[in-house]
């Protein structure tokens, strides 16, 4: 059923328009599982989990952390968090415990839903978080409490089951659009993850902006492929938050296999396919791969950009176009997308959608001349709120963002991006942070000084490198890059972690004393393409 321009203000609104309007449509299904539920039955799980978090003492505004795989659960509690005035934080399932005992400290999350893949991180990050707290200068609160989906409760947990328990009761409904929903971790000015403030207003907006491309990413008819994370603004937002609004089905899959994920496309005659750029060179080592996509009418990809050459070869061989976008976790995310383009163009990540402002800027905050790149500044409603807790580093007084990428806009206004003005690396479309990555290295006392870069990387589309320097003269370089390695992977996602170590006599310095990034990622590249030994 065709959605109106509407007038929610809560994203779990959308839940209740499609329940209302299509009651036993399917909407999610499990490709692992089989199971699968109905608007109406979402609606009435996403009730029950209002009930349960309101039964057990949260309140609007308390943060809520989702530590799930793909699943109806991760659905349910999402917007549950969201319909009872809460606010949800998505974590990588990955994540080691010290990133979630941060995360917890920061957020001051009070409640955590985790699933069998992450129950003992997660136990182990409440355990820890008294000390952490204590560590910074904090005062202990209250630790949270744990609600675990499809595994045995420790002492003092809940489960599932449990929180869903009982019949929904009637609740005045949050209308408050610029109310905080999602703290959403990505970089902030200083190198160090922050959190996103994404209101309902932002996120909603994103919603109704991607609605108005024409030709549409999502239809009501339509079959999507759910196999980018939820915790990720792409998945959460750009994916689910289309299939809410226009009622679509969704297939749920937890983790990425060529093979399998054909077979689905098939036996599930799935019609979108929403990916990031690592699928596409492991589809296209599949045997008959030209043969497998009938069903499908649109292939998206974001996160990061892909080569050109990967692009024209997948869609040669498929008869599939692939249409790329811009975007950003600050702006919910899609800025610009191909489908809003006058025709495909090599490089091109597409014109800005509906209702988004995009302008670029030279170093002094001018406009940049029509064949000169610049700083991406944005404006729309989508924009976040700024950086957890504070709002710092947000929209400026007049709306415009300064996104710290550089690009240039041709003269049909399509984007081309350039460069990053931040160091971020992006790992199969997620964000790593060198700082988080130098300080975990540099806790090694047979560490005297350590910098990371990115490299890009034909399977990842970036990949880690750091760059260190021995304490003591003379050490062994391959035992001190094996040390950091088996440190990185015991401290840091496996994402995180250098791909490769460089033990270097000394790292290149400005007169400031500052490390010339630049001049490490060249190295890196003359290394990876051989030039040096």
């Amino acid at each position: 059923m065709c959605h109106t321009p509407a007038m929610e203000s809560n994203v779990a609104d959308l839940l209740t328009r499609a329940h209302v309007e299509e009651p036993h449509k399917i909407a999610l299904s499990e490709a692992s599982t089989g199971r699968s539920v109905t608007w109406a039955a979402l609606d009435d799980l996403v009730a029950r989990v209002v009930q349960g978090l309101t039964d057990a003492g949260m309140v609007a505004g308390y943060r809520v952390m989702i530590a799930a795989g793909n699943t109806i659960e991760f659905v349910a509690a999402y917007l549950g968090t969201l319909r009872a005035g809460m606010v949800a934080v998505p974590v990588n399932p990955r994540s080691v415990t010290g990133e979630l005992v941060r995360v917890l400290v920061d957020s001051g999350t009070r409640m955590v839903v985790a699933d069998a893949s992450t129950i003992t991180t997660v136990r182990a990050a409440v355990q820890g978080l008294g000390e952490a707290m204590l560590t910074a200068g904090l005062e202990p609160s209250t630790r949270p409490r744990i609600v675990t989906v499809g595994t045995t409760l420790a002492p003092g947990e809940r489960g599932w089951d449990q929180l869903v328990a009982k019949q929904a009761r009637p609740v005045p409904q949050r209308s408050d659009p610029e109310g905080l929903a999602v703290l959403l971790y990505t970089s902030g000015a200083s190198g160090r993850p922050r959190a996103a403030m994404l209101s309902h207003r932002a996120l909603l907006a994103s919603i109704d902006q991607v609605a108005q491309v024409d030709p549409p990413m999502v239809t009501g008819r339509d079959v999507v492929l759910g196999v980018l994370p939820l915790y990720h603004v792409y998945g959460l937002n750009a994916v689910l938050g289309q299939v809410l609004r226009q009622h679509a089905r969704m297939v749920l899959v937890d983790g990425f296999d060529a093979e399998s994920s054909l077979d689905l496309i098939e036996d599930e005659a799935v019609s979108v396919l929403p990916v990031a750029p690592p699928v596409f060179p492991q589809w296209m080592a599949v045997p008959g791969l030209e043969d497998r996509l009938g069903p499908v009418r649109l292939v998206l990809s974001g996160s990061a950009p892909l080569p050109p050459d990967l692009t024209a070869a997948f869609s040669e061989r498929t008869g599939v176009e692939v249409h790329q976008g811009y975007g950003l976790t600050e702006a919910a995310p899609v800025v610009t997308s191909t489908l809003s383009s006058r025709e495909l163009r090599p490089r091109s990540v597409g014109a800005p959608l509906p209702g988004i402002e995009l302008r670029l800027v030279d170093e002094a905050g001018r406009a940049t001349g029509p064949d000169d790149a610049g700083e991406i500044w944005l404006r729309g409603a989508n924009l976040f709120s700024g950086y957890w807790p504070d709002g710092a580093g947000g929209p400026d007084a007049d709306g415009w963002w300064a996104t710290g990428d550089v690009g240039l806009v041709d003269p049909d206004g399509d984007l081309y991006l350039v460069d990053r003005v931040k160091d971020l690396v992006i790992v199969s479309g997620f964000n790593v942070f060198p700082v988080e990555v130098e300080e975990v290295v540099g806790e090694l006392a047979e560490i005297a000084a350590v910098a990371v870069v990115g490299v890009p990387d034909e399977h990842t589309g970036e990949a880690v490198v750091a760059y260190v320097t021995p304490a003591t003269p003379g050490a062994d370089p391959v035992e001190l890059a094996d040390l950091v390695r088996r440190h990185c992977a015991e401290r840091l996602a496996r994402f995180k972690q250098p791909g490769v170590v460089e033990v270097v006599d000394q790292l290149p310095y400005t007169a400031t004393g500052k490390i010339q990034k630049g001049r490490l990622r060249a190295a890196a590249r003359r290394l990876d393409a051989g030039l040096l030994q």
